[in-house]
């Protein structure tokens, strides 16, 4: 077997650029790439993929993420807090992580990920106790075999300098740009097809310094990698910059280099419009995170004006311990039905949700190789059974987020099969859990 041929597939929802939607089609996949889509496809040696029944579709993207949490979802003392009292009471348990820890969270984040349609996700990795790296998540990401944007995120004013974290898990700025540079040289890949692109990442405006911010989008751009924190998330966050800096979130973004094509940033919940407009001209991107604002009373992002202002939007499940989940399919439904919420039923189709959650993933990690298919792109695809009882009665079984599984059926990612028959192919996820469980439970005590 030299490749692989996806058959028969009732619906394609290809993404493409003219966003077309196939029928009966198959779709040829070899060399990591997608090579051939279209009617009737000679096998030849193929390895055959039946797709009948199946709505097939990009693989999702996930545009943030703290896979670490998900050793600590639904903590009590935090499960009913706002932001800054959840990481109060989260901090003083994460501070007793280790390289163990981070390898088997990530590893049960990224496969959870994988189950629900996702292909490529970025992760937001800001604490580093007792020997951890980020090395250990982009070698969980490896076995699972997702393809992964981790960042080398970074807190440096503990407590008693007036931030936030504790000052046990703060690091030297001088250690922490040596340390970007160590991750940046050891695993970015910057080519096309790349399974591993490494992105700088200080954590938020409230957990480091004005001159960390300013020295880390110099470097970023030194050595070609994009930037990513937390900005404008709920109302203390606002509040915040206006006390600290005389500003709101977008302008100190922009007085820092913290804005352009390859820059993205998480939440956004509280935008203005002249931030919206900032954003849309100088390309910067954002990560929409609605469970986990909705989980922690932070608000609806304005996504609806942000894709009308021309602002690039992914999505993103956020950590496992302000969403308590991690399944990108149904962030994507969340996202549809909050903009309803907000702004009418008409605000956002089921399509162009999952368009947010694929292309628009894509585009905010500045993977033009990804998030759709057509023929040279990276062979990263999704089939969902639409046979059974989710979508039973429908009559647009291509209106996955409408009426359709939350689980998908396979899962390829650079060709490469990373769940079969809706099983993980690519690690023993019993056996992960089986850790995951016994690691929280020695936390807990």
């Amino acid at each position: 077997m030299t490749h692989i041929l996806i058959r028969g597939a009732d619906t394609i929802l290809t993404m493409d650029d003219a966003r077309r939607e196939l029928s009966g089609a198959d779709i040829r996949l070899q060399g990591g790439v997608i090579t051939e889509i279209g009617q009737g496809l000679h096998p030849g040696d193929a390895e055959l993929v039946h797709a009948q029944g199946c709505v097939v579709t990009p693989g999702l993207v996930n545009t943030h993420h703290h896979l670490y949490q998900t050793l600590t979802r639904a903590v009590p003392g935090g499960q009913d807090a706002l932001l800054f009292g959840w990481l109060k009471t989260l901090y003083p348990i994460w501070a007793r992580f280790g390289p163990d820890e981070m390898f088997t969270s990530a590893q049960v984040g990224l496969a959870e990920l994988a189950l629900s349609g996702c292909s490529m996700t970025s992760d937001h990795l800001y604490l580093y106790p007792n020997g951890a790296r980020l090395d250990d998540t982009i070698h969980a990401a490896a076995e699972v075999g997702l393809r992964f944007h981790p960042t080398r995120g970074a807190m440096s004013i503990g407590e008693s300098a007036g931030g936030l974290p504790p000052d046990s898990l703060v690091e030297r700025e001088a250690d922490i740009l040596s340390d970007c540079i160590r991750v940046i040289d050891a695993f970015h890949d910057a080519r096309e097809g790349a399974m591993v692109r490494v992105g700088v990442a200080p954590c938020s405006p409230f957990s480091v310094s004005r001159e960390l911010m300013r020295d880390a989008a110099l470097l970023a751009r030194d050595k070609g990698v994009m930037l990513h924190t937390h900005l404008a998330e709920n109302d203390e966050d606002i509040a915040y910059s206006q006390a600290q800096f005389g500003c709101r979130p977008g302008q100190y973004a922009e007085d820092l280099g913290w804005t352009g094509a390859d820059v993205w940033h998480a939440h956004c919940v509280k935008l203005d419009g002249q931030e919206l407009d900032l954003f849309s001209k100088s390309g910067t991107g954002v990560a929409h995170c609605p469970c986990s604002n909705c989980r922690l009373g932070s608000g609806i992002a304005p996504v609806r004006a942000m894709r009308d202002a021309g602002v690039k939007v992914g999505l993103g499940v956020d950590g496992s311990a302000s969403n308590d989940a991690g399944n990108l399919v149904l962030e994507a439904r969340q996202a549809m039905l909050l903009q309803r919420v907000a702004n009418g039923a008409v605000a956002m189709s089921a399509r162009e949700a999952l368009e947010i959650a694929t292309r628009g993933g894509a585009q905010v990690l500045g993977r033009d190789d990804c998030g759709q298919i057509a023929v040279g792109k990276r062979a990263d695809i999704a089939l969902w059974d639409v046979s059974g009882i989710d979508s039973a009665g429908s009559w647009d079984k291509a209106a996955l987020l409408l009426a359709g599984p939350t689980r998908v059926r396979d899962l390829f990612v650079e060709g490469r099969q990373v769940v079969r028959g809706g099983q993980m192919a690519t690690i023993d996820l019993p056996r992960v859990i089986e850790r995951q469980n016994a690691l929280a439970e020695a936390l807990a005590c």
